[in-house]
């Protein structure tokens, strides 16, 4: 007895001298290109905690990421602006049927050339990229005539069948700039019926759905000049509105435009909200290697990425990771880490919270950031539980509770 009470002395000293370097032993401070401590990165709330009182009510995070921002064009009142009409202009690769009076021959279901002509049968080809149906219609009618196969202007009727996807360039303030197609049908989901009926119109062929394809608009995107390139004319679009659920310009896209959203140079908290231009959701790297929860799996945390709702923060996704709870006295000092990169400037960053700090402080928001799709998160044990966690490990616990 006298023996292991000795060996279980001797563990007790080691393993106050190993806690006692681990606290003498501090990690170094985490290091950033970006000057985040005073908040001069991309969200305000990455800032240090240590502000007080007075500095707090004159430097919010909304205030702080407000001042940062370029103008815009003022908005009227909300859903005030005039929306473009809704007309759906032909692009290559749309399927439309053809009737001429009379005329089996021409008449005909055809479908727009890759160089946005439409090629009749006996006709000289009429252009048709970004161009409506009646305006079509129009343009056969009169070529008609000027080829002398008509002395009376003939009955033409032209509906569209099918829109065909339609591939376009997306540049600027998004996640993922590039090349998206938008319009596509699976081959499961096509509706026979409408596809049959003369006459159709297409949803997923417009503006929002190219930027959400894009990875969606980034919180620093300016909506208010949305741009399409279209050969050499361009149209500026004010697409405020979907933000707060009101109506918006969405305009159809054809084959081969171009889309660029400029950035307004500043994090903008009204656009970390779901809407039809944002991120489907943001994809978060997460690690748990801590008590509660010994493993990813344990955590029901996937192997690679969670898929959190556009919009989470910090705080919210801890709570998803079992960072937060269990033993007060144990758990108090644990933390969490946030890796992220600044969108406009590539630079990655790293922050670092007390997670009980964060929780109970009553201007938590203003130092709770959201999380961008592409994070990574990380939890930290309390020295507490490292020092038990050792302690097991180096069979003190199991000793005492012999000698008790």
């Amino acid at each position: 007895m006298e023996n292991r009470l000795k060996s279980a002395t001797s563990r007790i000293a080691i393993v106050a001298l190993l806690a006692f370097g681990q606290g003498c032993a501090s990690l170094q401070p985490i290091e950033n290109s970006e000057n985040v401590g005073q908040g001069e990165s991309y969200q305000a709330q990455y800032r240090a905690t240590a502000d007080d009182e007075a500095e707090r009510a004159r430097k919010s995070s909304v205030l702080m990421n407000a001042q940062r921002c370029a103008p815009d064009q003022k908005l009227g009142p909300a859903g005030s602006q005039r929306v473009p009409p809704d007309i759906d202009f032909l692009s290559p690769g749309d399927l439309i049927d053809v009737s001429i009076s009379d005329d089996d021959v021409i008449s005909g279901k055809y479908e727009v050339s890759q160089d946005g002509m439409l090629r009749l049968m006996h006709v000289p080809p009429v252009s048709a990229k970004g161009r409506s149906v009646d305006s079509i219609e129009e343009s056969v009618r009169r070529t008609l005539i000027d080829q002398g196969l008509y002395n009376t202007v003939p009955l033409v009727s032209i509906r569209v069948m099918d829109f065909a996807p339609a591939r376009v360039f997306v540049a600027g303030a998004v996640f993922d700039p590039g090349s998206v197609t938008v319009g596509s049908v699976a081959v499961t989901s096509i509706d026979r019926l409408r596809q049959e009926t003369l006459g159709g119109r297409t949803t997923e062929r417009r503006l929002a759905r190219a930027l959400q394809s894009a990875g969606g608009v980034r919180p620093d995107a300016d909506l208010s000049r949305v741009t399409v390139w279209r050969g050499g004319s361009k149209k500026v679009y004010d697409m405020r509105p979907v933000i707060t659920g009101h109506a918006y310009p969405d305009p159809v896209l054809l084959e081969g435009d171009q889309v660029e959203i400029p950035s307004r140079g500043c994090f903008q908290e009204e656009l970390m909200a779901p809407s039809a231009v944002s991120p489907p959701g943001a994809k978060v790297f997460m690690s748990n290697l801590s008590v509660p929860a010994s493993s990813n799996s344990q955590a029901a945390i996937s192997k690679d990425t969670v898929e959190l709702r556009y919009g989470t923060r910090f705080l919210q996704a801890v709570f998803s990771l079992n960072c937060v709870g269990g033993a007060r006295l144990t758990n108090s000092s644990r933390s969490a880490v946030l890796f992220t990169r600044n969108p406009i400037t590539g630079q990655s960053i790293v922050i670092e919270r007390n997670l009980e700090d964060l929780l109970r402080r009553s201007d938590r928001d203003d130092f709770d950031p959201y999380l961008m799709p592409g994070d990574a998160l990380a939890c930290y044990d309390s020295s507490v539980i490292n020092i038990t966690d050792l302690a097991t490990k180096l069979g003190i616990i199991g000793a005492l509770g012999v000698i008790i």
